[in-house]
Order: structure tokens, then C-alpha cells, then sequence
């Protein structure tokens, strides 16, 4: 499957627009001022391996549902820390409702539940909400482990 699909994301430092596909290789940066931009990115149960298992940076996994309060408390917290992450962080958000094969590969028994992947595998995990400081201290510490 060769996954074609694109986001558009505005430059946090310079305001420019920019299309950044879902899955490619390197990191995306900002056609305009060559900052790192954020990667955020929906992927499912068709698309899950070339978007997230497949990414040259470290992953991080937000399996959701529609229907969770805390998983709509923890989205713009994620989406804080891939921010102040860009160019280290992927950030892909799979809802666990309509991709049941996921879920199930993750045992996900909670919502929100938090994965970092390295091409393809998993260096950790956390379910529930938390603040974005917290998160991303999370993520980096997870990031240090990996490479320690």
C-alpha cells in the first residue's frame, strides 16, 4: 500500500503553510524557513505500518476513542509536545473504535493509551491522560532510554 495521503501544518516559527504527507522518510521541515514541523498524522488498521512502524524518527502512539473524555483532554497536550519535539517526534493518532485490529494487537484495555514506537517496536507504554509537561517528560525520558 503506498500511502499518498498528506496534512497540512502551519510553520510554528515562521507561519507558512506546508504540506506534510503521512508517510515518508526524514523529517519534515518548513519550506519557508527550514525550521522542523511538527508530524501529526491519523493512521488505521490499512495504514498503520507504512505511517507509523515504517517512520526514521520515534513514534508516539495516541490510541483513542471518540466517545473518551480524557482522551479528548489529552489531544491538544500530545499535540503541544510533538510541537516542542518537531524534527524528534512522529505523533500518530489511531482511533481504537474503528480500527478494532490495532486495538487488539495493543491490547488496549484502556483509552487513552500511550505507545512510543522505534521503527516498529515498542519502548514504552502509558494509559490515562496527563498534562502536556508530564507527557513530554514522558516521551524524552523514553527517548533517552531507548538510545542509553
Amino acid at each position: 500500500m503506498s500511502t499518498n495521503r498528506a496534512t497540512t501544518v502551519s510553520c510554528p516559527h515562521c507561519g507558512h503553510t506546508n504540506r506534510v504527507p503521512v508517510a515518508a522518510e526524514g523529517r519534515p521541515r518548513c519550506g519557508h524557513c527550514k525550521h522542523p514541523l511538527p508530524w501529526l498524522v491519523d493512521a488505521g488498521d490499512d495504514d498503520f505500518t507504512e505511517v507509523a512502524e515504517r517512520a526514521d524518527v520515534p513514534v508516539v502512539v495516541d490510541l483513542w476513542a471518540t466517545w473518551c473524555g480524557p482522551c479528548r483532554m489529552v489531544s491538544p497536550a500530545l499535540e503541544e509536545v510533538a510541537t516542542d519535539l518537531a524534527g524528534r517526534i512522529k505523533l500518530v493518532k489511531v482511533d481504537v473504535d474503528a480500527n478494532p485490529r490495532l486495538a487488539r494487537r495493543f491490547e488496549v484495555q484502556a483509552v487513552p493509551t500511550l505507545l512510543i514506537l522505534d521503527r516498529g517496536g515498542t519502548v514504552a507504554r502509558q494509559a490515562g491522560a496527563a498534562p502536556a509537561p508530564a507527557l513530554r517528560q514522558w516521551v524524552e525520558q523514553s527517548l533517552t532510554t531507548r538510545k542509553g
